[in-house]
């Protein structure tokens, strides 16, 4: 396919490296000089308008500000365009149920960025998952955070106005896509509390939600950026075993996953423990996945659907916390 990205930050990169065969032919950024450092980097790239852009693209990779995502998505929707948007996809719920309303009298693939179900210890947990071996699903515990930089609070995530919130909607919003993804249920009880315990800036730094879905199953979330060394672990427990993700690779250490098998007699578990000490590959994987769901098949990618729910989680602990 021949692909637009608009946004040529790090995930903007990150995206451009994982299309393999297919052919980035125009790049549009605020930044006029990191469009051209991307572009370079493809010799087939053009530095272009985003209007340009969406004319000259059969795909257009959606990287920007939160502030930007949803009306850029709109424009190459609009356009026929097939579109994956980074998460969360818009600012809010409001913002963005009428791309997926768009979306559906188009005609056309919208996926949404959650690379985290792309991760290679995700995936094997969801294989296991689906054998049934694990029995019912109970609940889910996860924590995900890292520790912030010099002039954090200065970034644009710190910007309620361009961000839509602060750690809830940054790293949060992943949390949530993964529990109700693993619980398979609908979030129906809300519990929440968001708080700016460190960073000197209007949005939170720390969100810790209690979420119950229809079926009673829980889901305990911590999102944060004073988690001062970087960290991933998120916990799966069912009737008879447990499911443990940790680290993403680079500084939040290997991805493994460890996966914990009730005995008869109960005691200690048996024990196998899956190690991917490689490259992250989930950007490349998520890209493969969104191209066959352009193509018509079905696919793990997360939709419109999905992030409209995140959102709609993220809007109403904002709302009880104001």
């Amino acid at each position: 396919m021949r692909v637009g990205i608009v946004g040529c930050g790090l995930i903007g990169n990150k995206r451009a490296a994982a299309l393999g065969e297919d052919v980035l032919v125009a790049v549009c950024d605020r930044d006029p000089a990191r469009a051209h450092s991307l572009a370079a980097m493809h010799p087939d790239a053009a530095v272009v308008t985003v209007d340009e852009l969406i004319a000259r693209a059969e795909a257009v990779i959606v990287a920007t500000t939160n502030d930007q995502l949803a009306p850029v998505a709109r424009r190459a929707v609009e356009a026929g365009r097939h579109v994956l948007v980074e998460k969360p996809a818009a600012r809010s719920f409001a913002e963005l149920e009428p791309l997926a309303h768009l979306a559906g009298k188009r005609g056309v693939t919208v996926r949404v960025g959650y690379n985290h179900r792309f991760h290679p210890a995700a995936r094997k947990a969801r294989e296991i998952l689906d054998t049934g071996a694990c029995g019912p699903l109970m609940f889910v515990r996860a924590r995900y955070g890292h520790g912030g930089r010099k002039g954090y609070d200065r970034e644009w995530r710190a910007d309620a106005a361009l961000a839509g919130g602060g750690e809830l909607i940054d790293q949060g919003v992943h949390l949530i896509d993964l529990s109700r993804w693993y619980l398979g249920e609908e979030f129906t009880d809300v519990r929440g509390r968001v708080v700016t315990a460190y960073w000197d800036m209007k949005v939170d730094d720390n969100a810790f939600l209690t979420l119950t879905t229809s079926g009673g199953r829980i889901a305990h979330l911590h999102a944060s950026s004073t988690e001062w060394k970087n960290l991933f672990s998120f916990e799966i427990y069912a009737r008879d075993a447990k499911l443990h993700l940790e680290g993403l690779g680079g500084s939040y250490g290997i991805e493994r996953l460890s996966h914990y098998r009730m005995r008869p007699e109960m005691g200690p578990p048996d024990t196998t423990i899956y190690e991917y000490p490689f490259a992250d590959a989930s950007w490349a994987a998520e890209w493969q996945d969104f191209r066959e769901a352009a193509s018509g098949m079905p696919g793990a990618g997360a939709t419109l659907q999905d992030a409209l729910a995140a959102l709609g989680v993220v809007g109403e602990v904002y709302q009880r916390c104001r």
